[in-house]
């Protein structure tokens, strides 16, 4: 009787350890976050993805968090795109007292490298890194695709707008 006391309390022990030990890692994964995006080449100016985006390979993206209260910047990182146009970036710690933003900073391809200079035009994906913040996946960010201009939009543009049945505000 003795033994098996011994041996339920043992085995209770062992579980109980190793039940802490995945408390404590999962705790640690709330301040670690993955984060994934896709930088294109907009050739028809219009700020998003059509059928004649191409994903751009060598890409920079930079993410910057800024301080709410003064506006000091606590975090700077870069990512570069790779075949696909895609990048991913890991980030720790948890940044709930500030406003991250992941920013286009360099095109590899000479013809499509405009940014938009407008305010209200400014191309960056802004993101939460906080696991206090309702959204469920604590480990990974998908961020809106990010996309570098060219001068001139191409010929084709027209009729990829028809075949989505929009108008754009853009003389072609």
């Amino acid at each position: 009787m003795a033994t098996k006391a011994i041996f339920f309390f043992f085995v209770s022990a062992v579980c109980l350890s190793s039940l802490a030990g995945v408390v404590i890692a999962d705790a640690d994964d709330f301040d670690r976050f993955q984060i994934q995006g896709a930088v294109y080449c907009d050739t028809c100016r219009v700020q998003f993805v059509t059928r004649l985006s191409k994903f751009l390979e060598g890409a920079k993206v930079k993410l910057e968090c800024r301080s709410r209260a003064n506006g000091t910047v606590t975090l700077t990182k870069e990512a570069v795109t790779d075949v696909t146009g895609s990048y991913k970036m890991e980030v720790t710690g948890d940044h709930e007292e500030e406003v991250c933003e992941l920013v286009l900073v360099q095109s590899p391809d000479s013809g499509c490298s405009d940014v938009s200079k407008e305010a209200y035009l400014r191309n960056a994906a802004k993101i939460s890194l906080t696991a206090n913040d309702g959204i469920v996946s604590h480990e990974t960010r998908i961020v809106n695709p990010l996309g570098f201009m060219v001068k001139t939009p191409f010929a084709e543009c027209p009729a990829a707008f028809k075949e989505l049945g929009i108008v754009p505000d853009v003389t072609f």
